[in-house]
């Protein structure tokens, strides 16, 4: 079976206020680029994940005592809580290698002609942090925001609830 892959259209978000109404369009100048994006190998995203998963824990984030219950969204929800513990040199390999996995599609008209990134290719930091996003789902399957009951694994210690991992007591 071949890897996953996703296309990724830029659009400009544009800003409503309570009613619903638009107030502005601020168009990006990354708006109307198209990015592909192609899942890890196994093997790949097995070492990312392990050494994302060290990271982590040399930041004094909190493991579950059943990491393997809470699977790669769990990885994935640590992240974003021990942000605040990480070092910077410790993420930016993580971060660089995220970006391995996307492609530019430099002309429109041919969406089937993909290229590497350079790094003019992307102008705006909501831009990149819209594909990490992008990636993680392709990854992991879930999103941050409102990501999916995991009620199969809500009986397992470690698992998700509301998005957040909890430590248990051991079995007696």
């Amino acid at each position: 079976m071949a890897r996953r892959e996703i296309r990724v259209t830029i659009k400009a978000q544009p800003t409503v206020d309570a009613e619903g109404r638009v107030i502005s369009a601020v168009p990006l100048r990354d708006e109307g680029k198209t990015f592909l994006l192609t899942e890890m190998s196994a093997a790949r995203a097995e070492d990312w994940a392990m050494r994302a998963l060290l990271a982590l824990t040399t930041s004094g984030a909190e493991l579950p005592d059943d990491v393997q219950g809470a699977g790669m969204a769990g990885l994935a929800v640590m992240g974003v809580q021990a942000l605040q513990g990480l070092k910077y040199d410790e993420v930016k390999p993580l971060m660089d290698e995220m970006f391995a996995c996307v492609q530019i599609c430099p002309d429109p008209k041919n969406p089937n002609v993909v290229r590497a990134l350079v790094e003019d290719d992307i102008e705006e930091v909501s831009t990149r942090l819209r594909l990490r996003k992008e990636i993680l789902d392709l990854h992991v399957g879930f999103s941050l925001p409102g990501a999916p009951s995991m009620s199969a694994q809500s009986a397992t210690p470690g698992a998700l609830a509301d998005g957040v991992i909890t430590r248990t007591s051991p079995a007696r």
